[in-house]
């Protein structure tokens, strides 16, 4: 599972569409203009929230990467060994608990760093690595496409004041 393309691209791609709104207005209009843009950007923020909150793109992405590591588990025949992501705060990190000697607690940890959309992998005596919680993560990506929209919107403010110098 790809984390960006399987759950969140309508979010990122909503934001592109309302960075394009909102510069439309906001490069148009000169005293109103940062008004545009920051509701542009409330909103691509609220948006990004219920997605993955009430909408429930973060228990998907929960549900489908322990999943994943089930399967990996059973087929190394570790399955006593239990695999949950982390969820104070949801984060893309992994926490293993179960028996294993050295070999298997360092071998696991390499091997499950390996499923898709798991950013770090711990055993639960060790301590966490840091990693950015998972909604901040969706919310600065939405942020990227609201920037992005924003500047596709400069782009076509610009063909147009240049356009609009000639009158043929």
């Amino acid at each position: 599972m790809n984390l960006l393309w399987d759950l969140y691209w309508p979010v990122i791609v909503a934001a592109a569409v309302a960075g394009v709104i909102a510069g439309a207005f906001g490069f148009r209009r000169k005293k109103k203009g940062r008004l545009a843009v920051a509701a542009g950007v409330a909103a691509v923020v609220g948006l990004a929230w219920i997605w993955h909150g009430p909408l429930g793109a973060g228990s998907r992405f929960v549900n489908a990467a322990e999943q994943q590591t089930r399967q990996v588990l059973v087929d190394f025949e570790m399955t006593p060994v239990r695999a949950v992501v982390e969820r104070a705060p949801l984060s893309r990190t992994l926490v293993l608990n179960g028996p294993a000697d050295d070999f298997q607690r360092a071998e696991l940890v390499r091997i499950l760093n390996d499923v898709r959309g798991i950013g770090s992998v711990h055993w639960a005596n060790e301590p966490a690595p840091f990693m950015l919680p998972l909604l901040l993560e969706v919310e600065l990506a939405a942020l990227l496409g609201f920037g992005l929209g924003l500047l596709m919107a400069y782009l076509l403010e610009l063909r147009r004041r240049s356009n609009a110098q000639w009158s043929w």
